[in-house]
């Protein structure tokens, strides 16, 4: 079969966020682009539909923050953001507290009500458990930054499903993303620009791949007849899966999975808040979003609740999470190595790249791309 019939100067594989900017912007500049898409819809697992009047996030919460402007300002010429802002309430077997962790989480663990009391409790109960201040894993890592109170409560059963590993296993790194305050601030992120889109992500990417230079082919599976693409096109954008497509020839990369499960209800609050997340080991999810609350738009009577489930992944599943520990590294820079050799394909995006990134570190990713590609 031929595929480049329109003399196209790019195949974009992936229309997610990375493949759909570079798609756009090359247009922008006369290029012409086929963009490919395994899956049936665009924007990756960005993707949104509407239901009962209500943008339901069809693979997880999708919260947009940045301290980046730029980036800010290039996804806001394709949609108007809402001032949503995340303040995410953990469930540990019933008692409920603040996240991220704050004067409130503090307050609500231990009854103090001043950062110096709250200060103290963190060193007295780091001191007893003999963390040093340099952190091996994310168990000491999240005892040095928050005790082991909150630790125990908060973390250990969350993470350890999220991960299915136990938190010594896992690399101190990934609780640091999680802001530490003596104050009492609910805002999950530290970010100055936050939001959802008022119309849903999916508009943001068929607005940006709405041009006469770009096709878009749903339900095609590059790898499926990846030497005929490799042969017909002069370029390629490629964000899938950087193990796949050298065919596993060093061995798998680890990922995490997830699978949700959607029910709707006759009501228009259930929960109280966007985001529930469940710390305990006992209950199989880690999170339950009310979808209606992320903007307040809803038919009368409707709201829609999501479970999220961590899984194991195998080659049925999605990709959704990189397991960035020692072992993946290692293996992944020899997949970068042979990557590096390609001049024709640019890998990109979180798979393509083996990294763990927010959104706006994905758009960011693709715009110093096409800058690399074609100049400023």
């Amino acid at each position: 079969m031929k595929y480049n019939t329109k003399n196209y100067d790019y195949l974009i594989v992936g229309a997610g966020p990375f493949g759909t900017t570079f798609a756009h912007e090359a247009a922008k500049r006369g290029k012409r682009s086929l963009v490919i898409e395994k899956r049936t819809h665009v924007g990756g697992n960005t993707y949104t539909h509407k239901e009962n009047g209500i943008n339901v996030h069809d693979y997880g919460a999708h919260i947009f923050h940045t301290d980046n402007k730029m980036v800010w300002d290039y996804v806001n010429q394709f949609t108007e953001f809402n001032c949503y802002i995340n303040q995410v309430v953990a469930d540990y077997k019933g008692e409920l507290y603040n996240l991220p962790f704050n004067m409130n989480t503090f307050y609500q663990m231990w009854g103090g009500k001043t950062p110096e009391e709250a200060a103290a409790k963190i060193e007295e109960q780091k001191a007893a458990a003999g963390i040093s201040s340099s952190a091996k894993n994310l168990e000491e890592q999240a005892i040095s930054l928050i005790g082991t109170d909150i630790y125990s409560k908060l973390i250990k059963g969350y993470t350890e499903k999220q991960w299915g590993r136990k938190a010594p296993e896992l690399p101190a790194f990934i609780i640091r993303r999680l802001p530490v305050r003596f104050t009492f601030d609910n805002n999950y992120f530290n970010h100055r620009y936050q939001g959802v889109p008022i119309d849903g992500y999916t508009s943001i990417f068929e607005r940006m791949l709405d041009s006469e230079l770009i096709d878009l082919q749903t339900n095609m599976d590059f790898l499926a007849d990846k030497v005929s693409y490799m042969e017909e096109f002069p370029k390629i954008v490629y964000t899938g899966m950087i193990d796949a497509f050298f065919g596993y020839k060093y061995g798998e990369l680890e990922y995490r999975s997830v699978r949700f499960e959607s029910e709707s209800f006759e009501s228009e609050n259930i929960q109280g808040n966007a985001v529930i997340n469940y710390t305990d080991a006992e209950i199989p999810f880690t999170r339950l979003m009310e979808w209606r609350h992320f903007d307040q738009k809803a038919d009368k009577g409707k709201t829609i609740l999501t479970k999220e489930y961590p899984q194991d992944w195998d080659r049925t599943k999605e990709a959704y999470y990189p397991v960035n520990d020692a072992r993946n590294s290692s293996l992944f820079k020899f997949y970068r190595e042979e990557a590096d050799k390609l001049r024709k394909i640019i890998f990109g995006g979180r798979l393509g790249n083996y990294q763990y990134y927010d959104m706006d570190q994905v758009f960011g990713a693709a715009l110093k791309a096409v800058e690399k590609e074609f100049g400023k």
